[in-house]
């Protein structure tokens, strides 16, 4: 494997939240009676069922608890055993598959608030995202501005899997927001549920719903480059979180083939595909979809025709690699330089700041 070095940037790491009462004390008092009156115990998708064995590996499974719900397990397990400088934490509790509006925002607000307390306060690595209740546009974007100021928060966490395509403009006071305030926005992998996760509705397995991801982010990564996302905001960087790379090469060729034969339709998108990629998508390492053999690697590298696109990540505690075996094959090092530091810093401005508790000698 590729070795890594030392400072890099996680950019895409999973606190979990242990349980529902969890978030009561970042509840107001009129949330906390609503979750112990209806006996609600647990928000959990299944996105990534608990005993599915991709849900953490072997090593990095507690005796007891959640995988990822300890943040003395994350510093041993990824922390400090991949010396990174930085790890960014999206958590994927079940928040945005609330259809109340009212209580998503609660939630969402509860939950931004527990990741500020009890994980970015007790270690300065950690860096967070800030998770918005998409049901409301308005009350999501007030959720960005509310979390905003503290700038240990570096990006704003979206769904693949949604409502709407991303593109809609409806949407796009969330990315106005984003880029005013210098962070990025992180689509993931994952569901809200509220639509079958396959085009054509329903599957029967799990397998059906994870490989089904990757069209997902086809499909989104079309909406917000034909709609005209970056070109009304264009330093707006987006990074598509557990998406796959293999398949963006062929995907840009296509999608670049048909927008020349039917431009005409979206003229306010005034650069190619490919370009537009370039310089506002980023795409998280792992899952890592493509072959073992350096040579294929290369290839694809070669045919993404960019060493910008692609951002360091472990995906913990999920289970895509064994030991330390983070990145493939055939990397020279140059380009793991760019993979876990460079490309990482470019992408996301705040990390670049000191917080107050960094800066104190």
């Amino acid at each position: 494997m590729a070795s890594l070095i030392a400072g890099g940037v996680d950019c895409d790491v999973h606190p979990a939240v242990p349980h529902l009462t969890s978030l009561l004390p970042y509840l107001n008092d009129y949330w906390r009676d609503q979750v112990t009156t209806r006996g609600m115990v647990d928000l959990v998708s299944q996105s990534y069922p608990q005993n599915s064995p991709i849900t953490s590996r072997p090593d990095w499974q507690p005796e007891t608890g959640k995988p990822g719900e300890r943040l003395e397990d994350m510093q041993r397990h990824v922390l400090d055993p991949f010396k990174l400088k930085h790890a960014i934490c999206n958590p994927l509790y079940g928040v945005q598959m609330v259809f109340s509006e009212d209580m998503q925002a609660a939630f969402c607000r509860a939950l931004n608030d527990w990741l500020a307390k009890e994980w970015l306060d007790r270690d300065a690595r950690l860096r967070g995202s800030i998770v918005i209740p998409t049901q409301s546009v308005e009350k999501a974007v007030a959720e960005i501005e509310r979390c905003a100021p503290d700038r240990r928060f570096v990006q704003v966490l979206m769904l693949v899997m949604g409502d709407v395509p991303l593109g809609k403009r409806a949407l796009w006071p969330i990315y106005e927001a984003a880029e005013r305030l210098e962070l990025a926005v992180g689509i993931h992998a994952g569901s809200a549920y509220h639509n079958p996760p396959t085009a054509v509705g329903w599957g029967s397995y799990h397998i059906e719903d994870y490989v089904g991801q990757a069209q997902a982010f086809q499909t989104q990564l079309t909406s917000l480059i034909v709609e005209g996302v970056f070109a009304k905001y264009p330093r707006l960087k987006m990074v598509m979180l557990e998406s796959g790379v293999s398949w963006i090469a062929p995907y840009l060729w296509r999608l670049h083939k048909f927008w020349r034969g039917v431009r005409m339709e979206t003229p306010w998108v005034d650069r190619a595909p490919l370009e537009i990629v370039r310089s506002n998508i980023r795409f998280s390492l792992q899952p890592f979809d493509a072959p073992p053999e350096p040579e294929t690697l290369i290839r694809l590298f070669d045919h993404m025709q960019s060493d910008e696109l692609v951002l360091f990540s472990t995906d913990y505690p999920h289970w895509q690699f064994d030991g330390q075996d983070a990145l493939p094959e055939g990397l020279s090092p140059d380009l793991v330089r760019k993979i876990m530091i460079d490309n990482p810093h470019a992408t996301y401005p705040r990390l670049k700041e000191l917080p107050p508790k960094e800066a104190r000698p």
